[in-house]
C-alpha cells in the first residue's frame, strides 16, 4: 500500500496531535462524572446519554470550530454538521455509556478523521484508565506511546474472542456465526465497545465482533486496526466503518474468521 508523501504526512501528524490533545480534554470533562452520582436518560434507540456526554461532544465540537473550521463533523449527540468538504470527522463523546453510568472503567472518547472518504487518524482515549490509542496512516499504531500490533497467533484455537452484548446477535441474524466462532476459540469474554477492538489492535486478544455498529461508534478503528497489522471492517471482509456491523482481528486470523462467519469451517470446502 502506497504511504502518503511526507508533506501528507506532516498534516496527518498536525491533526492527530489535536485528536490526542481534544479527546484527552473530553475525558477530563467525563471524570467530573464518573462514579458520581449522574442521570442517564435515553434517546429513541433506549440508548442512555447524560450529561457529561454531551458536554464532551460540545467540547470536541467547540475546538474543531477552532481549529479546524473547515472540517465536517458527525456526532453521536450532536448529529451531522456537513458543507461537503472532504475532511469528516466521526465523534463519539462516551462510547460505553452504559459501562460508564455504572461506574465501569471501560469506556472511551473516540475521534475519527475521514479524508475523502478513508479514515487517516484514529484516536481512542479510555480517561478512567489513562490509556491513549492512537493512529495515523503510515504511522504505526501507539498505546501511550509505545508502538503496538495486532497479535502473532496464527489460529483461533489458541485466541480469545470478546463480544459487547450477546443478546444481539441472534435479532441481527448473526447467532449461528457466532455460535461457530465461539467453539472456535479458547476463551469467550464480554470486554465490550471500544475496549473489545483496541484489545485487538494492542495485542492483547484475538477477535472482536459487533453485529450492529454506528460509523460514529467506531470511527479510529479502520486506521488503527490497520497501521496495527489487522483488519476493520465488515463481517464479509470490506475495511472501514460503514457497513452497519464490525469485527477486527489480525491479517493472519482473518481467512479463517471469514471462513466460520460464512459457515465453511476451519479448513474451508
Amino acid at each position: 500500500m502506497q504511504q502518503p508523501s511526507s508533506a501528507v504526512q506532516t498534516e496527518l501528524d498536525r491533526y492527530l496531535e489535536f485528536a490526542v490533545a481534544t479527546s484527552q480534554d473530553a475525558g477530563r470533562v467525563t471524570l467530573r462524572y464518573f462514579r458520581n452520582e449522574l442521570e442517564a436518560s435515553f434517546k429513541a434507540d433506549e440508548s442512555p446519554v447524560t450529561r457529561a456526554d454531551i458536554e464532551a461532544e460540545e467540547l470536541i465540537r467547540a475546538r474543531l470550530g477552532r481549529d479546524l473550521p473547515g472540517h465536517d463533523i458527525v456526532g453521536e449527540e450532536g448529529g451531522e454538521s456537513l458543507s461537503g468538504s472532504e475532511f469528516r470527522w466521526y465523534v463519539d463523546p462516551i462510547d460505553g455509556t452504559k459501562s460508564f453510568v455504572r461506574g465501569v472503567p471501560l469506556y472511551a472518547v473516540l475521534m475519527g478523521l475521514e479524508v475523502a472518504g478513508r479514515v487517516e487518524v484514529g484516536v481512542v482515549h479510555f480517561p478512567a484508565l489513562g490509556e491513549t490509542l492512537w493512529a495515523r496512516s503510515g504511522g504505526g499504531t501507539f498505546l501511550n506511546g509505545r508502538r503496538v500490533h495486532v497479535t502473532g497467533t496464527r489460529s483461533l484455537r489458541e485466541g480469545t474472542l470478546a463480544y459487547t452484548d450477546m443478546g444481539n446477535f441472534a435479532p441481527h441474524g448473526r447467532q449461528e456465526a457466532l455460535d461457530r466462532l465461539a467453539a472456535a476459540v479458547q476463551v469467550r469474554a464480554g470486554w465490550g465497545d471500544a475496549y473489545g477492538h483496541s484489545l485487538v489492535a494492542s495485542g492483547r486478544i484475538e477477535l472482536m465482533l459487533d453485529p450492529v455498529m454506528n460509523a460514529w461508534d467506531c470511527g479510529p478503528f479502520p486506521v488503527i486496526l490497520r497501521e496495527a497489522g489487522g483488519f476493520f471492517g465488515s463481517w464479509s471482509g470490506e475495511e472501514g466503518m460503514h457497513h452497519g456491523e464490525a469485527l477486527s482481528t489480525s491479517q493472519a486470523l482473518l481467512p479463517e474468521v471469514l471462513r466460520l462467519i460464512e459457515g465453511r469451517g476451519v479448513t474451508g470446502g
